[in-house]
């Protein structure tokens, strides 16, 4: 402890020295000098020098100065050795959020900041006297080609900006905008994951089930054909089937797949399933979740100036509500929805190539989006134009799918898979809807020839009874993950031709007859 008194005479100047010094020191008249030793520290005026006595323990230090008196009592208090080795003791490390979900938090924030500008610019401008407002306009008037400079060299910056965070996408080579890294978009991907987790927790099939081995061996098997693109290779697959009669399927940027078992009953076959995991699979790939919010990042920004300009010129509130309305509108049906529709048309050609490595029978692929297209047709369901959707519609889906099957079936030959059989699924699939159209028709004549036809199935999945029992029964006849010794002969991939049978007849050269479902293997 230490017992300060002072009592301060004529000056305020004091020094610190310490009292083991043995040498004296003289600085400007000051005298210091070692004491013996005793158990008490004591100081005493005089003229121009302070003595000192202290015990060896004491610690060093002596307050002195010319015509100033200070005592100090000093107890030096023992103190424990410290440790050999350093000790750090920090605080836990704090995550901070991803600046993809900052955005999407802080974007309803930006649009209210807008709003609230420009509401109180034209409640500013309202208030101001009619000499007041002729003079800003004078001023804006003469300041004209000043502001569009700096108009200018603002959008000249921000496209400097927009040019550094210009990236090549993978597979394809395009040029695209990407704002979020991939890095941080992943971090926003484990926090989707853990949150479909959750909500799909009751719901999730067992990996026991061979509804999910079916789809995690198909998954695996397209993961290891296309090893040798960095984006797949990089990436661990895994799959999650949840007990839902939504046809939907979709895959993270972590590699998480989630497939419906709507989806599994709506295929015909393995390679219909081989193609939509292949679609699924290139949206993440490619990135095209990172890329799509990172357009929605830049029309957002520049929405905001339009936005306020829309509250501030409005002359009332709910004008300025519908143009908001108006301007949200537009910037979906000219930005968002084609980029959307575009970024599906690359999915499809991707995914087609990733099928065709895997040695799937890609013309399946524009068969599936027939079967949609008559699914939603006989269920009613309503259908909006493609200009209002955010994907292709079904018609130009198949098209599309139909131009590059040649390109996927090169490919596919190139991967030594092993042939395709001479019958075209596309054919028999045309032939089996024309029959069915021609049972309906007859039908309603209600004509004898009718009596002996089978009746128009209500939906495709009826279609396809079976479908589902017969692609699980030919899980056995998926090839392992382990497809290097396995290739070199005959690939056990595709499903045998009387495994996948379906119950509605349709023609054939011979018979007249032939099964919409079956496989053509």
């Amino acid at each position: 402890m230490v017992l300060l008194y002072v009592n301060i005479l004529r000056s305020s100047r004091f020094c610190s020295l310490s009292a083991h010094l043995t040498r004296n020191y003289k600085q400007a008249g000051l005298h210091v000098k070692k004491a013996p030793f005793s158990s008490q520290i004591s100081c005493y005026r005089t003229t121009n020098s302070v003595h000192l006595r202290s015990p060896q323990t004491a610690p060093h230090l002596l307050l002195c100065s010319n015509g100033r008196r200070a005592c100090f009592q000093i107890t030096p208090k023992p103190t424990s050795p410290l440790p050999s080795g350093p000790h750090f003791h920090t605080s836990a490390p704090v995550r901070a959020l991803p600046a993809p979900l900052l955005w999407l938090l802080l974007k309803p924030l930006q649009k209210i900041t807008a709003v609230i500008l420009g509401r109180s610019i034209r409640k500013w401008w309202v208030a101001l006297p009619p000499n007041r407002q002729h003079l800003m306009r004078e001023w804006i008037r003469h300041r004209r080609w000043h502001l569009i400079s700096g108009a200018g060299v603002a959008m000249v910056i921000l496209a400097l900006l927009l040019l550094t965070h210009l990236d090549e996408s993978p597979v394809t080579g395009r040029t695209r905008l990407l704002v979020f890294s991939r890095e941080k978009y992943m971090e926003l991907a484990a926090l989707t994951s853990e949150a479909y987790m959750e909500e799909f927790a009751e719901l999730l099939v067992p990996v026991t089930d061979p509804r999910h081995q079916v789809v995690e061996r198909l998954v695996q098997h397209l993961a290891e054909r296309n090893k040798d693109i960095p984006e797949v290779s990089d990436v661990s697959w895994s799959v999650h089937v949840v007990q839902s009669p939504n046809v939907n399927a979709f895959v993270l940027p972590d590699g998480k797949v989630f497939m419906f078992t709507g989806m599994l009953e709506t295929v015909a076959d393995v390679h219909q399933l081989t193609v939509v995991l292949g679609h699924e699979m290139a949206h993440a790939v490619l990135g095209h979740s990172a890329e799509q919010a990172s357009l929605s990042h830049v029309v957002d920004l520049l929405s905001l100036i339009l936005l306020t300009a829309i509250w501030a010129v409005c002359p009332r509130d709910s004008l300025a509500v519908l143009g908001h309305w108006v301007q949200e509108k537009l910037s979906q049906l000219m930005f968002s929805r084609p980029y959307s529709r575009k970024l599906e048309a690359e999915a499809d050609r991707v995914g087609l190539q990733l099928a065709a490595k895997a040695c799937a029978d890609v013309r399946a692929g524009p068969v599936f989006w027939q079967q949609m297209e008559i699914r939603d047709q006989l269920t009613g369901e309503t259908t909006v134009p493609e200009w209002m959707s955010t994907h292709p519609s079904h018609r130009n889906r198949v098209t599309q799918l139909d131009r590059l099957v040649p390109q996927a079936l090169e490919l596919r030959e190139s991967c030594v898979c092993p042939a395709l059989p001479a019958t075209d699924p596309r054919v028999v699939f045309t032939k089996s809807v024309r029959v069915m159209l021609e049972v309906a028709k007859n039908q309603g004549r209600g004509g004898p020839e009718g009596a002996h036809k089978p009746p128009l199935p209500r939906s495709p999945a009826s279609l396809l009874t079976g479908l589902p029992a017969a692609l699980l029964a030919q899980n056995d006849l998926y090839p392992s993950p382990n497809l290097d010794q396995e290739m070199k002969g005959q690939v056990s991939f595709i499903a045998s031709e009387s495994a996948v049978t379906a119950s509605v007849p349709a023609p054939s050269e011979g018979e007249g007859s032939q099964s919409v479902g079956q496989s053509t293997s």
